[in-house]
């Protein structure tokens, strides 16, 4: 009997203030290493705070009683917004402490876009951060890439959101049952559920990839914080980027395989598929994403075959064109999955198409997104492909006016009306992206830097910042009112418009 309350006691705890003690318990991680490392006072910032973190947490575990929560869901997902937009006041305290060089808000600042696996890079020198610093900011991403994964299944699948709304048979918003959870119908049974069931998936893959970087020569806090960085798509790196990697070509390629978990959640797991659609090869997610990853590199290349073509240049193949491939490669795959991983070789791709910095196919990239229920962020290619649909019928429509649409293997995981919803959600994306340029550059930004950190903050592709601006932009340099507006985005880009609309509307609350 005993343990049965203390069982109910546990599963009591809320979902942000479960979320609080894991985030409180990984500061031990950072402490040990800094000891490990003879670093006293960042070891110190981050025990103390980790500790005052888990006495906070038990106090108010405490002061609750026996409350039980009673919005469902909605609760969940306004616990999840909480972690992305209060939480980091907590994680930016040991990294203001141990630093002593910043101001508390570039702390928050730099905690917001790791949570969001943003991975926009506040502090230009890497040998600025002490490497415990290095570690935090990959791990914190990590978990927020983490919190994705198991939030997409848990929370945002039986509310229709964040891509679900184009195949779930629900409105946006409205809880509804997926196939094969009606044992799990209770949203805290489902979390735990999902929670046991992911973590052992987003943690042994993590492990795999580090193992791999180790052994390919790259030294184990790099290919730890880049294997933590694929994982959850967030582009941080404690060498400035890949291209500075000591494993080369071998460690991008390991590094590109990896990547493709962000490019579909089947890739992983099927918990969220609809209407016995898990058939990995028939996923049009998965199969928009190569024919990218496959065509933009082939366009580029085609670029310098016409040129050739245009000055009688006599084509052959050389080593400089394979490695101008493998860098257009390499990188469209990273920008296509919010990673923001720039090659080594990605400067030969640039030359040899001609192009100084093809910034807006970068930008165009990280706009379209990786897959639903993923670590990336976006559009979200399932909208992308709804929407294809949709033109699709359309032209056919124009030619036979009469024809009548029926299911077949492409629409059928697309829900009646699922290319409707797929445009609102596109639109609001657009509208979202046009207030926040409009705010930046009303603060005195300028255009061309405004749409980069727009759509670097609202597709939380934070090293767009550096890669598709011809001119160098300091967030450093940033006023306030304007990195707070970035911030906004940073939180919206994560949680998307129809999810900050779900937990605005008085009737979902009340349903």
């Amino acid at each position: 009997m005993a343990t049965q309350t203390k069982q109910n006691r546990v599963v009591r705890l809320t979902p942000f203030l479960m979320i609080w003690a894991i985030f409180a318990l990984a500061m031990y991680v950072p402490a040990a290493y800094a000891l490990v490392l003879d670093d006293y006072r960042t070891s110190r910032a981050f025990f103390y705070t980790g500790t005052m973190g888990l006495v906070v947490v038990s106090l108010l575990e405490l002061a609750r009683g026996s409350y039980q929560a009673r919005h469902g869901n909605l609760g969940q997902l306004l616990a999840l917004m909480a972690s992305f937009a209060i939480l980091p006041v907590f994680l930016a305290v040991p990294v203001h402490d141990a630093l002593r060089t910043t101001s508390f808000f570039n702390a928050y600042f730099d905690m917001v876009s790791a949570i969001t696996t943003t991975g926009a890079n506040i502090y230009d020198n890497p040998g600025r951060l002490p490497e415990a610093l290095h570690l935090w900011r990959a791990q914190v991403a990590w978990l927020g890439g983490l919190l994705m994964w198991i939030a997409a299944s848990a929370i945002l699948a039986p509310l229709s959101l964040g891509g679900f709304e184009v195949t779930a048979r629900g409105q946006p918003g409205h809880s509804v049952n997926l196939p094969g959870m009606s044992e799990r119908a209770d949203p805290r049974r489902r979390l735990t559920t999902v929670t046991a069931a992911l973590v052992p998936v987003y943690g042994g893959l993590t492990l795999a990839l580090w193992i791999l970087q180790v052994t390919l020569g790259e030294s184990a806090l790099t290919g730890l914080c880049h294997a933590m960085s694929v994982m959850a798509t967030s582009g941080i790196s404690p060498i400035g980027g890949t291209e500075n990697a000591r494993a080369g070509f071998a460690g991008e390629f390991v590094l590109f395989l990896f990547m493709f978990f962000a490019l579909s959640r089947m890739t992983f797991s099927a918990d969220t598929s609809t209407r016995g659609y898990a058939r990995l090869d028939r996923d049009p997610e998965l199969r928009i994403g190569v024919l990218l990853v496959v065509g933009v590199p082939l366009l580029l290349f085609l670029r310098h075959w016409l040129a050739a073509f245009e000055v009688a240049e006599v084509m052959q193949f050389s080593s400089e064109t394979f490695l101008a491939a493998w860098g257009s490669v390499f990188t469209v795959m990273s920008f296509l999955t919010t990673t923001g991983f720039v090659s080594a070789d990605w400067e030969t791709a640039q030359n040899w198409s001609g192009l100084g910095t093809p910034g807006l196919i970068l930008l165009g990239l990280a706009v379209m997104g990786g897959g639903v229920a993923t670590t990336a962020g976006g559009v979200k290619l399932l909208r992308v492909y709804a929407l294809y649909l949709n033109g699709l019928r359309e032209i056919e429509r124009l030619i036979h006016p009469s024809s009548v649409s029926g299911e077949s293997d492409r629409t059928r995981r697309i829900q009646r009306g699922g290319a409707f919803i797929a445009w609102i959600s596109f639109m609001m994306f657009a509208l979202t992206l046009a207030l926040i340029i409009v705010a930046l550059t009303a603060m005195g930004t300028g255009f061309e830097d405004a749409i980069v950190l727009s759509i670097a903050s609202l597709s939380t592709t934070g090293p767009l910042i550096e890669a598709a601006s011809e001119n160098t932009i300091r967030l450093s340099d940033l006023g306030a009112p304007a990195k707070s507006v970035l911030l906004a985005a940073m939180v919206l880009g994560r949680l998307e418009m129809l999810a900050i609309i779900a937990l605005l509307t008085p009737d979902l609350w009340r349903s």
